[in-house]
């Protein structure tokens, strides 16, 4: 709600250029497309990744809980359209073990924005917090849906499971991620800012 990360001094592109539905609407478009983009960059050894965490925390940060929403739940609906967006140019469905983190996604987007819409980001530490609390919930949802995939002989052991092979070797590399959009994020916010001022 752009008044509401108004009265807190928040600045988000919701609050910057949202001012019609249109532009709204473009932001969150173009959000769907920027993620879809970095879904398909893979870096890191042995165990790869790829930046689409790092695109889902910049949309967080950057464009508030509203505009986040709508821009993972179109990314979501251009998968399960059957549009290749996600990871090596997957498409929803069938849903295989990662589709939880894709849930995942949209809930880490939305409290960030939330958090930001909030004014409990303004800072460094603030937007650190925010985004291990959204990676927490992608984390959760993720874990919950692969653990289903583990066959192992109780619910505890297939948590156990997924916990080892889909959240411990993208600790380390999730962090570096983490920072490197808090900063990047500081910087669109700045500049988006400045151009408002002209």
């Amino acid at each position: 709600m752009a008044n509401l990360a108004l009265s807190s001094g928040a600045q988000t592109l919701d609050t910057l250029f949202g001012s019609t539905l249109a532009r709204k609407a473009a932001i969150a478009f173009g959000g769907s497309l920027f993620l879809a983009a970095m879904s398909q960059i893979a870096i890191g050894w042995p165990v790869p990744t790829t930046l689409q965490t790092l695109a889902v925390i910049l949309i967080g940060l950057t464009f508030g809980h509203r505009l986040a929403a709508a821009s993972l739940g179109l990314y979501l609906l251009e998968g399960a359209m059957g549009l290749p967006v996600f990871a090596q140019f997957k498409s929803l469905l069938p849903l295989g073990p990662s589709a939880g983190y894709l849930v995942g996604f949209f809930l880490q987007a939305v409290i960030i924005g939330w958090m930001v819409d909030r004014g409990f980001a303004r800072g460094f530490v603030g937007a650190a917090i925010a985004v291990v609390i959204g990676e927490v919930a992608m984390f959760a949802c993720g874990v919950a849906w692969l653990s289903t995939f583990m066959g192992q002989a109780t619910l505890i052991e297939n948590l156990q499971a997924a916990f080892a092979v889909g959240v411990v070797p993208f600790i380390a590399i999730d962090l570096v991620k983490a920072a490197l959009a808090i900063l990047i994020a500081k910087g669109v916010i700045s500049g988006a800012s400045s151009l408002i001022r002209g």
